[in-house]
Parts: C-alpha cells; structure tokens; sequence
C-alpha cells in the first residue's frame, strides 16, 4: 500500500472542512489561532509589534494574516483598508425552488414567508428559516452557495491523486497559509527578518511606498495540467504535468504579471531547496485566463509572479490534482518566506 505524504493528508482535510468560502477562512482562522496569531479588527487602531502575527477578516469571506520580522520597521506597514482591500460580495445562488415545492410539497413550517420581500422568493426565505431556526422576517438578506457533499478523498492506483471540488483554489490557499504558519512555527524564525510575511486570501478573484518598493506577491492560483486526451491545448515546449511542481505562469499580453525578474527570483528559490519549477506559455491561438496578479501588480506597482500547482478539469465539480504537487508547493512557498530577503538583498537590477 502506498504512503500518502501528510501534506496531501492535511489538504483533504482543509478541503473538506470548506464547502465555501465563508468556511475556508473560519478554517483558515482556527489554524491561525492555533499557530499564535493575533485576531485584529478593522474597526478599531492597531498595535503592530516587531515579531508579531496577526490576521483580520471581512465579510467573513476575505482573510489577511501577515508576520513582522522583529528589524521590520512597523510604521511602513499600514493598511488602506479603503483602496487596498477593496470587498467583493459573492454572487446569490440561483435554485429552481418551484420544483422543489412540486416534488416535496409546502415546507413543514409554521411560520409564514415574507411575501414583502420583493428580492428573494418567499418559498426559499422559508427554506433558509427553517435551517436557521428563525422566522422569515427576520432575515435580511443572505448568500448561498451550492456544494457537493461529495467528501474530498485521495486516490490514484498509487494513491497519487487528490478528488475534490474547490482545489481551484483552495489548494494555494491553503499550501500559503500552512507555509506561513510554518515558516514562524519556532520563535526565533523572525528575529533576522526585515519584512513582513504576509498571506491573503480574497474570497474573489475576477498596499505603502517603501513597502510597495521592498515587496514581492506571489499571484498563486492554479494551472491547467497537460490531458493526455487533449494534448494539442498547450504548446509543444510549454506543458504543465502533474507531479512536476509549480507552474510559473507567462504571458505576453499581461493576462499574467511575470516578469523575467519576478520568475527569476521564484526560480532561484526552487532551485535552492531543489525543488521542482516548470514554465506555462499559452498557444498563440487559445484564449487565456487571468489572475488578480495583474490588478494588483498594475493597481499598486508590487512585483508579481503568477504561479499555480498543475491541475485537471478545472471550474468543474469534481476537480483533481497530485499529492506531490501539494507538497511541492507548501515546499516553494514556505522556501520563499524563508528565503525572499535575503536574495532579495542580492539582487541588482537597476544600475
């Protein structure tokens, strides 16, 4: 029987533990609080201490968590939390709820639906009440998303595979969040550290001069795998494959924001620890995605590389991607907290 690495072990279980995203980031707050993190609120000032780690969340569907190195300079780092986290609001779920009526009869409860709400159908309004334990009055508005009950499970006649909806993207957001937590697991870990390590994860996806100037963010969302069935879809020279680590992404018409610099570093730190790094360029005549790496890369000038671990069947119900790849990127990223300052300092580029 085949051993499972505990990365993968860890990621079934973050997956499973987040049908939405108001889930992953209730996940993503407990393993916070459980590494030492300190929950901050936007409402109120902060108090950023050298060596400190903090996380702060809104709507209950965006997360920020960020450590300062203890030589940081805590005064650079202050959020706009007007222009620099701007919200985006999930979209409402539609249902066939007459069907439902048709099929099952009028729900069993008592208490009437508010005919008054002119957005939603009072017959979903009651659906949601008697979950919730209230009358339809009371409830003011809401968000909803279909799931897959379906449990994310590990197979592969190796046992190589990862099954689950939402690895798009929940497998970046949480190999960054465990590389993050684990980066600063001992305390000393910050003592030499000038920047700060940060990871946030927005809940949507289609910040400070000098620390604008020092910083580098790494666009991480997944990438399409090489199918054996549909092999003409990538460029001969450019085929990302499972089990062959992260993807740095490439396109000449900016839909991703890598740069020669920007690969460069993301390369140099792979290839410090070893790690496995491959390349994804787009056939010139197929369409081409894009990430929030370009947005924020052209809205705030921060130097960007869009990365991504290889998956298959993307945006579909049932996504699937490879246990090492998980390790490999928990690998790369931890790598690169680790590692960005110090080769940052290295680099010179502008003479």
């Amino acid at each position: 029987m085949a051993t499972v690495d505990p990365i993968a072990l860890d990621l079934v279980d973050f997956l499973n533990a987040s049908p939405t995203n108001f889930h992953a980031v209730d996940e993503a707050k407990k393993r916070l609080k459980q590494a030492g993190f300190v929950h901050l609120s936007e409402r109120e000032d902060w108090v950023l201490e050298p060596g400190g780690k903090y996380f702060f969340t809104r709507n209950h569907s965006t997360i920020v968590t960020f450590a300062i190195g203890k030589k940081s300079v805590t005064e650079a780092f202050k959020f706009n939390t007007h222009s620099h986290l701007i919200p985006v609001l999930a979209t409402s779920v539609k249902g066939e709820i007459q069907k439902l009526v048709d099929q099952n009869g009028p729900c069993k409860s008592n208490a009437k639906a508010n005919v008054d709400n002119k957005k939603h159908h009072p017959v979903l309004l009651q659906l949601i009440a008697d979950q919730a334990h209230c009358h339809p009055d009371e409830i003011c508005d809401f968000e909803l998303q279909v799931c897959d009950t379906q449990p994310s499970v590990i197979g592969g006649a190796m046992k190589e595979f990862i099954f689950s909806g939402r690895v798009d993207n929940l497998c970046m957001s949480f190999c960054a969040l465990k590389a993050l937590i684990d980066s600063i697991s001992v305390g000393s870990l910050l003592d030499e550290e000038s920047g700060v390590r940060m990871v946030a994860l927005f809940d949507h996806e289609e910040f400070l001069e000098k620390a604008i100037q020092r910083s580098f963010l790494v666009s991480a969302d997944m990438a399409h795998a090489l199918h054996p069935n549909f092999m003409d879809k990538h460029e001969e020279n450019h085929q990302p494959k499972l089990h062959d680590g992260l993807v740095i992404k490439h396109n000449a018409n900016q839909r991703y924001a890598t740069n020669a610099v920007t690969a460069f570093i993301f390369r140099e730190i792979a290839e410090m620890h070893n790690l496995p790094i491959q390349d994804f360029v787009v056939r010139n005549d197929m369409p081409c995605g894009s990430t929030i790496g370009p947005i924020l890369a052209s809205g705030v000038g921060i130097r960007t590389v869009d990365v991504g671990a290889p998956q298959l069947s993307m945006h579909s119900i049932r996504e699937m991607c490879a246990v090492d790849d998980a390790k490999h990127s928990y690998e790369h990223f931890k790598a690169y907290f680790n590692e960005f300052t110090k080769l940052e300092k290295k680099l010179v580029i502008d003479l």
